[in-house]
């Protein structure tokens, strides 16, 4: 069984003879209590490429301390991560390893680096006794687990947060300032296996360990900096202002895959909103393959479009659940108890319950299957060589401005359409069908945004009111279905299904106001002008 714990943390640089100041001119520190040392033997895991390093994860076995076992963190902000543990055992643990297989893709993770490390720790503690922080100076010795062997020895302090303390970051920074004023500078690696790395490198390549970040050629992570003049990742332009259609185009599907790859381990942790956002990471990208076909080969991305299109619909089942869920339990929480007849509350908790349960299996399944890993490589190596046409290397506003009024034009021949249909589930079907037609144009013109400036930002908004209203009116007829289906179980359990029509009726009514809306809303939704 995993557990998780928030780690924030600051790390100082240190040597064998930095002597720490009296911490408790800290306000709030009382007393700073020393734990004694205890000894740490860490290896780290990653592919053969270091993929876990590139993206700020780290993996890894360790044994002494009170929390011997397996740790894998993720990152969250500047110096806060969180820290999945599982006891020990010899290999790498599977619920663990699923957490990284969105960044492994199925590479075998391998042992990396060996940290040995003396730990001296110390609690700083407040008047009534209360733990805010562990300090810990650390003497540490990185064994690369290659051929090399190569090793770096350094000394390094930790100053972490404890679950007890209040402070948060604030009281971090004033520990920070009154190490400061005793000359102790913040590290220049993220983490001890990034310094490892860097130095081990520089071992094995026969220099003197340099100071990471210092000389330009590893990054946070401990990856090559392309600010060095070594090679970067294909297609990416570092400090350089994009200005041609490809540049826009590739860096928001690059900023769109990022972020399905990122949003992996949150879904499998059920993280709030993770499932939602992963959805609409998968739409943003489709949109872009489907909007920018002047700059990106369609019968390149075509292919991964419907994969993404699959993607999509699969965390859909959950977090439509949950969206119909919410809004059901709201309009029912809205009416007068008069009307609330019959154990209604139960039966919609219950209803929800059971598509939870089978929704979230079969998300994980996904995860977990071998389609969803090759859409992943493919997305991967489409990036690293983009299939650019001619358009890609023209001036960004002439073509992207083209793509989005094609777009817009494509919204307004489905909203006509909408507007003229008779009432019924026809004209249902064709506001979904707009509603579909405008979140593809608001995709479209959030990629362009970076070169279109306000007049994109400003018609991104007009879009995304007709959108949400859109968005309502198709809630309301999957509500309306929903709320069928719970009459008809209430009925037959002898419940009665008064209330539920009650609600039927609303969502009915809130439909048709939205289509009242719809031609005011739609005549503020033009492009801007010159476009």
């Amino acid at each position: 069984m995993a557990d998780t714990v928030r780690e924030i943390e600051r790390k100082y640089e240190a040597t064998d003879q930095t002597e720490l100041p009296d911490l408790t001119a800290v306000e709030r520190v009382a007393a700073v209590v020393e734990r004694g040392v205890v000894d740490l033997d860490a290896t780290y895991y990653d592919t053969a490429e270091q993929r876990l390093a590139a993206a700020g994860i780290t993996l890894r076995r360790r044994t002494g301390g009170e929390d011997a076992g397996w740790h894998l963190k993720l990152p969250v902000a500047l110096g806060v991560r969180d820290e999945v543990r599982t006891p020990l055992s010899d290999a790498p643990p599977p619920e663990l390893t699923a957490l990284v297989r969105s960044r492994t893709l199925g590479r075998e993770l391998a042992p990396v680096v060996r940290l040995r490390t003396r730990r001296t720790v110390r609690l700083l503690q407040d008047a009534d006794g209360t733990v805010l922080a562990e300090l810990a100076v650390d003497a540490v010795r990185a064994t690369r687990a290659d051929r090399t062997g190569a090793e770096a020895a350094w000394h390094e302090i930790e100053v972490e947060l404890t679950g007890e303390s209040g402070g948060g970051a604030a009281f971090l920074d004033e520990v920070g300032g009154v190490l400061a004023a005793a000359g102790v500078r913040p590290a220049a690696a993220a983490s001890k296996l990034a310094r490892a790395l860097a130095e081990t490198d520089e071992t094995a390549a026969g220099s003197a360990p340099r100071e990471p970040g210092v000389d330009g050629t590893r990054d946070e992570h401990g990856k090559r900096d392309k600010r060095s003049g070594k090679p970067g990742k294909p297609g990416r332009r570092s400090g350089k202002k994009a200005h041609t259609a490809g540049d826009v185009v590739l860096r928001y599907a690059r900023e769109q895959v990022r972020a399905l790859i990122a949003l992996d381990p949150a879904v499998r942790r059920d993280l709030p909103d993770s499932v939602h956002q992963m959805r609409v990471a998968t739409r943003r990208l489709r949109s872009t393959f489907r909007s920018y076909t002047q700059v990106l080969d369609r019968a390149a991305t075509r292919p991964l479009g419907l994969e993404l299109q699959w993607l999509a619909a699969e965390l859909g089942v959950d977090r439509d659940r949950e969206v119909l869920t919410a809004r059901l339990s709201g309009a029912l929480a809205r009416l007068p108890r008069t009307l609330r007849l019959g154990p209604v509350s139960a039966r919609l908790r219950i209803w929800s319950q059971r598509r939870r349960l089978g929704s979230r299996r079969e998300v994980l399944a996904v995860l977990d299957g071998e389609r969803y890993l090759e859409l992943l490589r493919s997305l991967e190596a489409l990036l690293a060589d983009p299939p650019l046409r001619p358009a890609a290397t023209r001036p960004a506003p002439e073509v992207l401005v083209k793509a989005v009024r094609k777009d817009y034009a494509r919204l307004a021949d489905r909203v006509e359409a909408a507007l003229q249909a008779p009432a019924g589930p026809g004209r249902d079907e064709a506001l979904h069908a707009a509603r579909k037609a405008a979140k593809r144009l608001r995709y479209a013109t959030e990629a362009a945004r970076p070169v279109l400036g306000k007049p994109a930002q400003k018609f991104t908004k007009r879009t995304k009111r007709v959108q949400q209203l859109l968005g309502d009116h198709q809630d309301s007829v999957v509500a309306r279905g929903a709320l069928r289906e719970l009459a008809t179980q209430a009925q037959r359990a002898g419940e009665g299904g008064f209330t539920f029509g009650l609600l039927y009726g609303r969502e009915e009514a809130l439909a048709a106001e939205r289509e009242r809306e719809l031609p005011g809303v739609w005549a503020k939704a033009a492009p801007p002008s010159g476009w």
